[in-house]
């Protein structure tokens, strides 16, 4: 079974093991009868059992929609809240006095000078302040009146480079009343890209922080000619005599004052309607140059009603932490659900997220410890990190505490995958563990990728809560599929949302058909008023990615190939880009290949890399510093981590660790790498080798290792 496959491996003597068992077994069923009467869980069962989503007829490739929105998909979170502006104002009529977004003050910050001379700056940081939804709304509606006073026409563009913070959030509340449309940005997005979302898009106002503007902004202003006003959210900068002529900035604080003091009477302000522009998103995008996608003030509603509803018992004693990145459409979403269910949103970083985080100084509190949210969303690479830091501090555990920690997570392993909980593991193994989230989630929400199996499971077990897996993009903004809490399977993501159906088209190049048994199979097609009005300036890729049928439903084409499971969840099992035909005809699925590999000890990321002129594969690997160091002194290999690295010798160890690894997860003997490349140095969004939710770019990683590609498969290809 699966879950025999994720076991962890002891080294317990057999007769202690078997005396072992038998406690156990007796715990078991001394607990069972009690545990299944008081808990509840027979009805958790059960749902984990049922069909979750079925196909609205029985011909081929009919679309598949959730039990609960069968008849009619829904659109509308409130009666009549049709546009974002309606939504905001009914949750601050509503949970007027309550807590809505909190900031951490800093307290001190000083810099740490490492061993090896590098600078480190480290934050300590004090209690979290909170402004109420009332506070919000007026900061909101002063800011979009004083953007008026600038000049800010309704309908036209203004851009937000910015990190994720409560101003990013205000800022977007003023822009969807004013009826303005936000261009969002990447913080990490390089210079070029930048220039091209600001110019694209023609905005002659730009909100950011006054550091992003000394580090990014500074060098491509002068690349941006209708650049008027730059508003920075965090208070003066110092003076910048390199500014054009021609352009102003401000504080915030200084055009909300504008915006308190305006006369708005008279004028009736301009409000949105469903159909308006909220956001034009700029995808970081795995290739190629970012494009914009235009979402609606409907597509956003219809996408955060879809998922509210897979979250049970959302409301005001729910606590969220926003991290990750505001532009990208998961956070964006992820926010917006809870403020217009009555949480409360404490901002955070991925510096400052945890106690262990690189800008917390030692001995104090990360957010997470200080805030103890309830839900979180991550990244699979935020995730993996957590699984991989875990594991390695219980390899270095005393032999005992480490042969109880892997009994107690077996054990759980097994009762999760039978639907049972494990109160007694919980609050005594692992809640140590738990703690490093604060000890509160009680739902982790994975997307942006592919989240491995293991990983997955290890979240279920130490973090005692679910993990809902989601699939959306930009394109159908966010919205597509998420888990349900009581299902434990794992390598799904789960059911249509209410808001949309998603029907299989086949693809012959591949070989996946909706007519394939046991699964239907092919490119995944997602429909629904979330699916977003196109990209920006692009008629032509926009006809390419959208289709409208008979009915005039909006179909996203999305390029990832799934397969229905019997219970109506979707499982993604390829990609079209992904795929390459080998030499000799064969074709091979890179994701496949890396997802296979990626959960390593050894391995902190990997690319694989197949050329159609070329019989075998090859792959970049980002190694772990720890174990390929250790795998190097076991194999008595001196050198520095460079000299490690690019050390053949080395490449040859790893490769056979990689194909033990392939071996064991079943890869056919062309998918597994021939040759790699070790690189010395992580691949982050800020080198441009992986998108802002950690996705490969596999164009600029191609163009990045160009000479290694021609290395490993030599001149004539041997």
């Amino acid at each position: 079974s699966q879950a025999a496959t994720m076991k962890l491996k002891h080294n317990i003597n057999p007769v202690l093991l078997q005396f072992i068992n038998f406690i156990v077994l007796v715990y078991s069923l001394v607990t069972y009868i009690p545990w299944y009467i008081l808990s509840g869980s027979k009805q958790a069962i059960a749902k984990a059992k049922q069909v979750k989503a079925r196909p609205v007829n029985n011909k081929p490739g009919g679309a598949y929609r959730s039990v609960n929105s069968l008849h009619c998909l829904a659109s509308v979170l409130y009666p009549g809240c049709d546009t974002l502006d309606k939504v905001f104002k009914y949750a601050k009529t509503k949970y007027k006095d309550k807590k809505l977004l909190g900031t951490r003050e800093i307290l001190k910050e000083e810099d740490e000078i490492q061993p090896s001379g590098k600078v480190f700056k480290k934050v300590i940081l004090g209690k979290y302040t909170w402004l109420s939804y009332e506070d919000v709304y007026i900061k909101a509606v002063n800011f979009g009146n004083g953007l008026a006073v600038l000049g800010q026409q309704p309908k036209t563009n203004i851009a937000i480079f910015c990190e994720t913070r409560a101003e990013w959030m205000i800022a977007a509340q003023a822009c969807f009343m004013c009826n303005y449309q936000l261009v969002t940005l990447y913080a990490t997005l390089g210079g070029p890209a930048i220039v091209h979302g600001l110019n694209e898009t023609e905005v002659t106002t730009i909100i950011t922080s006054k550091e992003l503007m000394q580090t990014k902004l500074k060098e491509i202003v002068s690349q941006v000619p209708l650049l008027q006003h730059i508003i920075t959210v965090d208070g003066k900068p110092t003076t910048w005599s390199e500014f054009p002529k021609g352009v102003i900035v401000h504080t915030m604080a200084s055009v909300q004052a504008m915006g308190a003091k305006a006369d708005t009477g008279n004028k009736q302000p301009s409000r949105p309607v469903p159909s308006d522009i909220a956001v034009i998103m700029y995808t970081s995008g795995s290739t190629g140059i970012p494009k914009g996608v235009m979402i609606s003030h409907c597509n956003i509603i219809a996408g955060i009603t879809g998922m509210a509803e897979r979250i049970p018992n959302l409301g005001e004693k729910d606590i969220y932490i926003g991290y990750l990145p505001l532009a990208h459409v998961l956070e964006l979403s992820a926010e917006l659900v809870c403020l217009s269910h009555g949480c409360r949103i404490g901002y955070s970083s991925p510096q400052t997220l945890a106690d262990q985080s690189s800008k917390i100084k030692k001995g104090s509190k990360g957010d997470v410890t200080t805030l103890k949210p309830t839900l979180m969303a991550a990244v699979p690479e935020i995730m993996d990190r957590i699984y991989k830091n875990v594991m390695n501090k219980v390899n270095e555990m005393t032999s005992f505490q480490r042969n109880l920690f892997i009994l107690a997570y077996n054990y759980k392993m097994e009762q999760i995958s039978k639907g049972y909980t494990t109160p007694l593991c919980d609050s005594l193994i692992f809640r140590k563990v738990r703690m490093l989230l604060g000890g509160k989630i009680r739902l982790l929400l994975c997307g942006g990728a592919p989240l491995s199996a293991a990983t997955q499971r290890f979240m279920n077990i130490c973090f005692c809560c679910p993990v809902g897996q989601g699939y959306g993009l930009t394109e159908s903004a966010g919205a597509g599929t998420i888990t349900e809490v009581w299902d434990y399977t794992t390598g799904r993501v789960g059911a249509p949302l209410v808001c949309c159906e998603i029907k299989l088209m086949n693809w012959e190049e591949g070989g996946y058909y909706n007519t394939d048994k046991p699964y239907p199979r092919g490119e995944i097609l997602i429909g629904g008023q979330n699916v977003t009005v196109g990209y920006y300036k692009n008629e032509a890729r926009t006809r390419k990615d959208f289709t409208v049928d008979e009915n005039g439903q909006r179909w996203l084409h999305t390029g990832d190939i799934g397969e229905f499971h019997h219970d109506g969840c979707l499982k993604i099992i390829d990609r079209k880009k992904d795929l390459v035909k080998l030499q000799a005809g064969e074709y091979v699925s890179l994701g496949k290949v890396e997802a296979a590999l990626k959960n390593l000890p050894l391995v902190d990321n990997i690319c694989a890399y197949a050329s159609s002129f070329h019989s075998y594969v090859i792959g970049f690997v980002v190694p772990n510093q720890k174990e390929l160091a250790e795998l190097a002194r076991k194999k008595g290999f001196k050198g520095t981590w460079e000299e490690i690295c690019n050390s053949p010798e080395m490449e040859k160890e790893v490769l056979k660790v990689l194909a033990e690894a392939a071996m064991a997860a079943n890869l056919e003997k062309f998918e597994i790498p021939v040759k790699i490349r070790l690189s010395p140095d992580p691949w982050t969004p800020e080198t441009g080798l992986v998108t802002d939710a950690f996705k490969l770019k596999r164009k600029e990683l191609t163009a990045f290792y160009q000479m290694d590609i021609d290395r490993m498969y030599g001149k004539n290809g041997k």
